[in-house]
């Protein structure tokens, strides 16, 4: 049994083929870590035209989602589910919560999860009421469906399920999984245009590599991402780099 069971809820099914059949969420799927199934939703409205959108109440520029289709759908999809009440059900929606990752982390606990592909105007309200538990956002811009964003989600979450990353280490000490951003990476040749790479990860001085990456990673994060300092573990020997920046 996989890991994760990913149900994707889109009116544009091919959008994912690339998705699937490439790099790590190809090899996690073959190797039964995570499954993802993409759901029609217009296999599921209730009319011989199969439409999935109308005009709304009141008037207003834009089509809406209807809301039989996504509802008919999830609830096909829960009855396979073998915890049904536990499954998340998620619509990428720009007014959703932003998402990050430490939710992604939260949801990678779960055997099954839902994601709904939001598209047009919007969903029609009552789909948040009665099958939605959780509405997510990649970010404060607007992008032509939800696909895209839910592939995001898909392969964050992904990388938290034991054997998709090569090390869990390489999880744990990812940019913002560890609290901060990644120190400078190099690799061969060692001097490149005629930049070096720097001294001490030549020397094989472990204790002085590590107190040299936490340093940059202090420095890359104060200049690009102040903002995860103010919830980082951080030891007096970060206090004082800090302090030397903000002098500077």
């Amino acid at each position: 049994m996989a890991n994760i069971n990913f149900h994707i809820l889109s009116l544009f099914p091919d959008t994912f083929d690339g998705f699937i059949n490439s790099s790590m969420i190809d090899r996690a799927i073959n190797n039964n870590l995570i499954t993802i199934k993409i759901v029609d939703i217009r296999a599921y409205t209730e009319d011989k035209h199969s439409i999935t959108d109308d005009y709304q109440f009141g008037g207003g520029s834009g089509m809406v989602m209807k809301p039989e289709p996504i509802c008919n759908a999830v609830d096909d999809i829960l009855k396979t589910c073998a915890n049904p009440k536990d499954v998340p059900v998620i619509l990428m929606t720009p007014q959703g919560k932003t998402f990050n990752q430490t939710i992604s982390h939260s949801f990678s606990s779960n055997e099954d999860i839902i994601i709904i592909c939001g598209h047009y105007t919007g969903v029609d309200e009552r789909v948040m009421d009665l099958v939605v538990t959780h509405q997510l956002s990649v970010g404060d811009f607007i992008t032509t469906g939800g696909e895209i964003p839910a592939m995001l989600v898909i392969d964050c979450i992904s990388r938290f399920v034991p054997g998709v990353i090569g090390s869990s280490l390489n999880v744990s000490s990812d940019s913002i999984t560890s609290g901060l951003l990644e120190h400078p990476l190099y690799t061969r040749p060692r001097i490149f245009r005629g930049m070096n790479v720097p001294e001490v990860l030549i020397k094989g001085d472990h204790k002085k590599i590590e107190q040299w990456r936490r340093t940059q990673s202090i420095i890359k994060t104060f200049f690009n991402r102040p903002d995860l300092l103010e919830s980082a573990e951080l030891d007096e020997r970060d206090r004082r780099t800090i302090d030397e920046l903000q002098e500077e």
